[in-house]
Formats: C-alpha cells, structure tokens, sequence
C-alpha cells in the first residue's frame, strides 16, 4: 500500500518547464510570450489580394493580345485568298527593324459578293514608317488608277488582288512606287466598323454636307452627314470614308480616308484604347487578314507607338500633275502620263520629310529658336497635295 506521506523524489528543472507550459496551454487563447507568432500588419492580406489580382489581369491582358494576333495573322493554307494565290510569287521583302517599313492597308466592298469569291480592293493606302526618325506617310492610291498588273498586263491595280490575292497586290503596288511593300492588312466594311465602335468611336469634323443612297443597298450603308464636329460611331466613320459623290470624287475620298486614318492612329495611343485593346483586337478578327507574324506584329506596336501621329504626312497617287483621266474599253480610268516617274514622286515626298525631321531636331538643339514651329518641304508637299485635290 503506496504511502501517501512518504517523500516524494524532487522535481528536474525540464520537468518543472514542462509542467509549466502545460499549465499555461490549459489557459484558453494564451500563448507563451516565447512562441507567440508575429502579427501580420492589417494591410497584409489586402495588399497581395490586390498585387495577385493584377498579376492575372496583366497575364490575361497579354494572353489576350498574342492571343488575337495570332488569329489574324493567316498562313496561306488558312487565307480567303488562298484560290488565286499564286505560288510561285515572289515573296515579300524582309524587314530587318532598321530600314523604312511600308505596309500596304487595303478595304474591300464585299457587299453582294458570294462566299469566296473576293471583291477587289476599295482603298489601297501606303503605311511607310522611317524607324530612325518615327516619321509616317500615308499615300493613297486612287481606286481607278490603271497601271500594270504583273502577268496580267493593264489594268485598274485595283483589280490585282482578285488575279493574285494580297501578294499579286503588293508587287503591283511595289512596281508603281517604287517602294518595298513588306506587309498587308486586308479589311472589309464590317472590320472597319468594328474597329471605330471598339475604340468608342471619333471625333471627326465633317467638312461639308454630304447625301447619298442607293436604292439596292442596305440602309446601314446609306449616307447622310451634316457639317461640323461629330462623335462618329462605325457605321458613320464608313459613310465619312466612303462618300465620293461630289465633284471631285475620288480625290477628296482618298484625302478623307488619309486625314480619317490619322485620326484612328492618335486615337489608338491613347491609355483608353490601350485597356481595351485586347477587346479590340477581338472584335476585328472575323474581318482582318495579314502577313504580319507576331513578332512582326510587337515591332511594328512599339514603332507605331512612338510615331508623332500629328505630323503624318499624307500623299495622293497618281498626283493630280502627273495623271491624266481616259477611258479604255469604255471604262474611265486614271493613267499615268507619259514619261512621269511615280517612283521619283514618291521619294520627294520621303526626302522632304526626312529634311523637315533633321530641321526640327535642328530647331530643338538651337537654344534660340528652341520651340519655334519650323515649316518644312514635307507639310509644304502635304499642303500642296491637298490644294490639287481640290
């Protein structure tokens, strides 16, 4: 039988610490001083539930964007074109980064055209960006220009993507100017619609009344604008880039689309057009076809980006002086006149851009005339170009 008033053998030192901390644990919501964890500041959590959110947002926004780029550019097997593409094309030059980039835009009006079949171009405008000076030129052909279509002999360059789809054109277009046309961007109205109503439209002056339906077409496309300043959606920047039926036709249609198309270039630097240009991209995808390649693609983004869009130059071909109107097989037509060099034209048009660009750099480095406007051969060519478009 255990005696309860025999001694009892004394306690260690660690059995005296562990009989403390248990004493201590049977406290409820007390924790040893020693072993206490350190608090997170109340700022924590939220802070890096903010910092992950912005992580995906940023992943999907890129994801996004390569995403679209991808779906636009076409492999030759997967091009609308790919019936009259001739293999044996030559094919486009390369652009390096360094030299001058041109990129051929055309609109086609495929309204009333059958499944495959592929309506020629409406507009053929020139984007050409110097990336050492972030200088752009817009040149636009005019639509009934006739001129030589490589295997096919004269006809309207209009008509050279239907014989040989986007490359036939840019060879076409290439020989007329004398300029290497790398790359293509092929739209249709609907694309171009989509693109205005993703960037949240334009705002635009419109110069003058303008009026036109055609009874066989859908009301969408019907025109009818009034003068002065407008907030242009999709379906009104079309009318405004369309409208011909006036006295000069053609010629201040293809001004309208150069001034239209630097508009859209400032509109798309802008931070809200950036945020939603993953959007963007989507919405034109079903309409927009290209040989720009994905790295093409983020070359050409960040050359673009750092173009001054209020000094693009825009340039009329045939110029009013050295074309004259004729038809052939009934047809009107625009002809070059005998002896004019396009392509010397065209490199005027380059060299006094490129003198107005060392001028201004000129005017920034001179502490006197530092700010001072400086008119140039380029805005004085430009400006010339749209008197004889008058």
């Amino acid at each position: 039988m255990e005696n309860k008033h025999a001694p009892q053998p004394e306690k260690q030192p660690e059995q005296i610490n562990q009989i403390n901390i248990m004493e201590q644990s049977t406290e409820p919501n007390v924790i040893p001083s020693r072993i206490r964890a350190k608090k997170k500041p109340k700022w924590f959590y939220p802070t890096l539930g903010l910092a992950l959110a912005i992580v995906i947002i940023g992943i999907y926004y890129v994801y996004a964007i390569l995403d679209s780029m991808n779906k636009i550019h076409k492999d030759p097997d997967d091009s609308r074109f790919k019936a009259v593409q001739d293999d044996e094309s030559p094919p486009p030059p390369v652009w390096e980064g360094k030299d001058r980039v041109n990129i051929l835009l055309m609109g086609a009006d495929a309204r009333g055209m059958k499944k495959n079949e592929i309506p020629r171009s409406d507009s053929m405008i020139i984007a050409s960006i110097d990336p050492v000076s972030k200088k752009a030129t817009l040149f636009s052909i005019l639509r009934d220009t006739y001129g030589v279509i490589p295997k096919f002999g004269n006809d309207r360059i209009n008509a050279a993507i239907i014989y040989g789809g986007p490359q036939l054109a840019m060879q076409t277009v290439s020989e007329l100017t004398g300029l290497p046309i790398q790359y293509y961007v092929y739209t249709d109205f609907q694309g171009f619609i989509a693109l205005i109503d993703a960037l949240g439209g334009i705002d635009f002056e419109v110069e003058k009344r303008m009026r036109w339906k055609d009874s066989h077409d859908d009301p969408i496309y019907h025109i009818d604008l009034q003068p002065g300043m407008q907030h242009m959606d999709g379906k009104t920047a079309l009318a405004y880039v369309r409208f011909r039926h006036d006295a000069l036709s053609d010629y201040t249609r293809t001004l309208r689309q150069r001034n239209f198309l630097s508009a859209i270039a400032e509109k798309l630097k802008t931070t809200s057009s950036l945020l939603k240009l993953p959007m963007l991209l989507d919405s034109v995808v079903p309409h927009v076809e290209t040989n720009l390649g994905l790295e093409d693609m983020l070359k050409l983004a960040a050359l673009g980006f750092s173009v001054d869009t209020k000094s693009i130059a825009t340039v009329q071909l045939p110029p009013t002086e050295l074309l004259v109107e004729k038809k052939v097989n009934g047809a009107e037509v625009i002809a070059i006149r005998d002896g004019a060099n396009i392509p010397a034209y065209v490199q005027e048009q380059l060299d006094a851009q490129a003198a107005a660009a060392a001028e201004e750099e000129l005017a920034k480095d001179d502490p006197v005339n530092d700010g001072a406007n400086v008119e140039t051969g380029a805005t004085n060519s430009s400006e010339k170009n749209t008197e004889n478009t008058r």
